[in-house]
């Protein structure tokens, strides 16, 4: 009963009293005025009570007419599209974001009222974007934490048996260690990745040697590479000062390697490449590893996406998204090309600031 009381009060009133009233009471106003003004030409002593009583509802009439036209009116440009505009707010108050309220006119005639229905659409096309990140963003992160739990309470039910040996408590103990490991850096990413969107982490930038920057990351990976085979390369400058925040630049040389070795196979080539420009310096990560096709290319930088399934449990598909951050905040860009079965080639760039020596 309370909702369809509440539904009256909304409906809009076909013949307005108000406008009724003030319409008659203006043409009253006008007419007296008019006969006061030709009052020493005409003589009202000989107008008929009943003559009377027909202007007076000729002038009924005619405000009843007037009415009428203005409430078509303002119910077509006004309150139709207004109660479009509420049944459409309301939907998108209860969570559905696939409304779209058409403008009255077009654009070429459009008023405010139609920017406002227009600007209305954006939101709530934007608010959709936002919803659907929000769920995939819980859905993978969700996933990416069931993996690692999984795993720790696979091995430590099986620790608790009474037969194993030594060797099999070690190797339980370790798979447990390794998926905590790597659920403590699925954490840290994203607190960290979080905190680069919401601009709570500012670069620090400061003078520091690229190259030697670029060199010391390299050679934390030198196990992997020897133990793969593969052939790694490096050509860079003997000295490049740059000027950036060097903790944050090092998330993403660090990234870009683990992921050129882990798509190498065996027996390829990852190189690492530095030169400098005269407005610019750019840094590359080649490999000859599997490469990716145009799809995966396209959302290569997203939150939680792999576009090699294989190697899923060698990563939490944060590391590009973290570099992506740091290199937008840092004034630079970050391309990236690939050939399917050929090999990626990542490529960023960051502003002059350079003292080369």
């Amino acid at each position: 009963m309370k909702k369809k009381s509440a539904n009256r009060h909304m409906r809009a009133r076909h013949f307005p009293i108000t406008i009724f009233i003030l319409t008659l009471l203006a043409l009253i106003i006008l007419t007296t005025v008019q006969n006061y003004i030709l009052g020493s030409h005409i003589d009202y002593t000989s107008i008929t009570p009943g003559s009377v009583v027909v202007i007076v509802l000729y002038w009924v009439l005619i405000s009843v007419a007037f009415t009428l036209f203005t409430s078509k009116q303002i119910i077509k440009s006004y309150d139709e599209p207004m109660k479009r505009l509420a049944k459409a707010t309301k939907e998108v108050a209860s969570g559905d974001f696939s409304v779209y309220v058409r403008p009255t006119h077009t654009m070429e005639k459009m008023d405010y009222l139609d920017v406002m229905i227009m600007d209305f659409n954006k939101m709530v096309a934007e608010l959709g974007s936002i919803e659907t990140l929000k769920t995939e963003f819980f859905s993978n992160v969700s996933h990416e934490i069931k993996t690692p739990l999984s795993v720790v309470q696979n091995y430590a039910e099986m620790m608790l048996r009474d037969n194993l040996t030594d060797e099999q408590r070690k190797e339980y103990a370790a798979s447990i260690i390794g998926a905590t490991r790597k659920l403590s850096g699925l954490i840290t990413n994203i607190l960290k990745l979080n905190r680069l969107e919401q601009q709570k982490i500012q670069p620090i930038p400061e003078r520091y040697d690229l190259c030697a920057q670029l060199g010391e990351c390299a050679l934390q990976f030198e196990e992997i590479w020897e133990e793969k085979e593969i052939n790694f390369e490096a050509e860079l400058e003997d000295c490049v000062t740059i000027v950036a925040d060097e903790s944050l630049m090092e998330l993403v040389w660090n990234n870009l390697l683990s992921n050129a070795l882990k798509f190498t196979g065996k027996g390829g080539t990852v190189m690492l490449t530095q030169t400098s420009a005269t407005d610019e310096i750019v840094v590359s990560v080649t490999d000859t590893g599997c490469g990716m096709d145009n799809e995966t290319l396209k959302h290569i930088f997203d939150k939680f996406y792999q576009g090699d399934t294989s190697h899923s449990t060698e990563g939490n598909g944060l590391g590009l998204a973290l570099s992506l951050q740091v290199i937008q905040l840092s004034g630079g860009t970050i391309t990236a090309k690939s050939v399917p079965s050929k090999g990626s080639e990542f490529t960023v760039r960051l502003p002059l600031n350079i003292e080369k020596e």
